[in-house]
């Protein structure tokens, strides 16, 4: 069976860290998995997928200074139409390529079967009442829209106003590169706080920052990822007279590491869909503490630490009890390790080979 993913880019993200893990083990199973990227510029994650032998194609090599507008020029429809043929099952992520794709087959008069994977709880094209009939005939050219936790799924069927051809497969992570000894902080005098996330609207990184004022000079934050965001989180910064205390450390091929030189796991946010990052903070056998919202609540919940969305005082208060109690610091760690082996990327591996075959 041939089958083709087709994604934006391969730049640093959770859907895009899925690709680099997953494709390679569907690979294994005795299918032939092939990645299609809007915009083929080469990123950490392109080098590594194509290390692990998944034959990359490409719209185009696009400038990574403009690839943000790039990936949605209608032009990219009619770029589509020749990688329709020839593949079993294309297999569509992001909202561009969700849309395009049935574009293209419909301009092709191709029967191949599409399926699509919903990554988020919901996002902003959802409040534009105008886009909402668009929306809803997308969907409808999918034989399974895969969601990625039962929030996504129930807002998704909310958004639609009907049910569509839904099915929950929880997202995975490579749980054995992540996993470490748990620390002993009872005599520590520093800490590091760290989040891994892009710095995009999505993710909530002010609040995280903002919480640095309200505990000890000894607390340190790490910023590691990249995106639109950043001038703005470094204004903040200056302004708050944090500058000396917030690392920005870019994009990491080393996220293990950086976890294990870690104190506490935050990831701040105001919407997830099932965050693989929370997966790996959560295996990294550190505390995790993250947003009560959608998608974060129904992984983190009864094992990490949740804390109000926005509240920084919130934020600061669960850290610090944390690095100040270190038997619950410990418990809580544990908690963590366990409920992150329960979403090990075998398990996701095995759900989609057992879709793209029943179809």
């Amino acid at each position: 069976m041939r089958i083709l993913h087709v994604i934006t880019t391969l730049d640093t993200g959770g859907a895009e860290r899925l690709m680099v893990d997953l494709l390679p083990l569907l690979n294994k199973k005795g299918d032939k998995v092939e990645l299609l990227l809007f915009n083929g510029v080469m990123t950490p994650f392109r080098h590594e997928i194509e290390k692990r032998g998944v034959i990359v194609h490409e719209l185009a090599n696009i400038d990574s200074d403009i690839k943000r507008t790039e990936v949605y020029n209608p032009l990219n429809i009619l770029r589509l139409r020749r990688f329709i043929g020839g593949y079993d099952i294309i297999h569509t992520h992001n909202t561009a390529c969700q849309l395009y794709v049935p574009i293209a087959r419909l301009l092709s008069r191709s029967h191949v079967k599409l399926i699509t994977t919903e990554h988020n709880t919901t996002n902003r094209r959802r409040s534009i009442k105008l886009l909402h009939p668009l929306d809803k005939w997308m969907y409808r050219q999918y034989a399974r829209v895969i969601c990625i936790g039962d929030s996504t799924r129930d807002n998704l069927e909310a958004y639609l106003g009907e049910e569509c051809r839904t099915q929950v497969i929880y997202n995975g992570v490579d749980t054995s590169r992540f996993v470490r000894p748990i620390k002993d902080v009872s005599a520590q005098e520093e800490f590091v706080i760290t989040m891994i996330a892009g710095y995009r609207p999505q993710k909530d990184h002010k609040t995280l920052i903002k919480s640095l004022i309200h505990l000890p000079s000894n607390y340190r934050l790490q910023l590691v990822g990249d995106g639109e965001c950043e001038p703005q989180l470094r204004e903040l910064c200056k302004d708050l007279g944090l500058e000396d205390r917030v690392i920005f450390m870019g994009v990491r091929m080393d996220v293990p590491d950086v976890m294990e030189m870690s104190d506490i796991i935050v990831l701040s946010s105001h919407w997830e869909g099932l965050s693989l990052s929370s997966i790996e903070g959560m295996a990294s056998g550190r505390p995790f503490v993250a947003s009560d919202v959608d998608g974060l609540r129904d992984v983190v919940g009864g094992a990490g630490v949740l804390f109000p969305q926005g509240d920084d005082k919130a934020l600061a208060s669960n850290i610090q009890y944390l690095c100040e109690h270190p038997d619950e610091y410990h418990r809580i760690a544990e908690a963590c390790q366990r409920r992150a082996m329960e979403f090990d990327i075998s398990v996701m591996a095995d759900a989609y080979h057992q879709l793209y075959h029943s179809l």
